[in-house]
């Protein structure tokens, strides 16, 4: 009895002794602030002035703002921006599709076939970078994505399944829709080494994609824009309903974007 009354004692004092101390004075949170222009470096807000956010401007204007307002050192991807009035979620209207770019991309594709060997021998003579099955799966399958184009014939496609994660979540994934599943593998190789190059829509129901260099002459630029929203809406489905296409911008790689007045192009 007596161990425990004292146990008590000192439960009360050690109780008595917390509450008496002052209580530990809180630092106030300290506010950080934005970083000066949004997190743009120097070179981005220094041509961000020569844009009207709030304006639509002639496709031609956009086109020379695109090239003036690049805030790299290298040459930089000139980009497109659709908005379209499609839903994603609807097979059919989950659009994807080919075009070959007049003026070319600006890059030289590195492709990869995967065939049986006499069709990699055919896309190796067509200027392929990599052509395998087999040993190209395993180099795949161990992390290895040198390369921008897949191609492959229909009589390996069953054999890809396994890749179908790491290719599939990088847009790689051969596909018949973006001619990269075919019996003619020569005549895919040269395609995309010419400038052939493929579009989708994305859960957003955008379409991004690159359409030159800076670079180029503004002409060329005009060329593959048109070339590439020709086939945009050549591929309009059947269900689609309201407005198409309902915005329109152009960007330079890390550059502002440049809204387009529908009306001009």
């Amino acid at each position: 009895m007596a161990e425990k009354k004292t146990t008590a004692k000192k439960a009360v004092k050690k109780s008595e002794a917390l509450e008496s101390k002052p209580a530990k004075e809180r630092k106030p949170k300290v506010q950080l602030s934005p970083p000066a222009g949004g997190g743009h470096g120097k070179k981005y807000l220094a041509v961000l002035p020569k844009v009207d956010k709030n304006k639509f401007y002639p496709v031609a204007e956009v086109i020379q703002l695109v090239k003036e307002t690049s805030p790299v050192k290298f040459d930089a991807t000139a980009e497109l921006h659709l908005q379209m009035g499609l839903d994603p979620k609807k097979s059919e209207q989950n659009i994807r599709g080919t075009v070959t770019l007049p003026a070319g991309t600006g890059k030289q594709p590195k492709i990869l076939v995967l065939a049986e060997a006499t069709d990699t021998k055919k896309a190796e003579a067509a200027g392929a970078d990599f052509v395998g099955l087999e040993d190209m799966i395993e180099k795949i399958q161990k992390g290895w994505l040198g390369f921008d184009v897949v191609i492959a014939t229909p009589a390996v496609m069953p054999q890809l399944g396994k890749l179908g994660q790491t290719l599939g979540t990088k847009g790689l994934m051969p596909n018949p829709k973006s001619g990269t599943v075919t019996t003619d593998v020569a005549k895919a190789v040269e395609e995309f080494k010419k400038g052939k190059v493929e579009f989708r829509l994305d859960k957003d129901a955008i379409i991004h994609m690159g359409f030159g260099k800076v670079s180029f002459a503004a002409e060329d630029l005009q060329a593959n824009l048109n070339a590439i929203l020709g086939a945009v809406r050549a591929a309009k489905p059947s269900s689609a309903k309201g407005t198409y296409i309902k915005k329109l911008s152009l960007s330079s790689t890390m550059g502002p974007g440049i809204k387009i007045d529908l009306n001009s192009v």
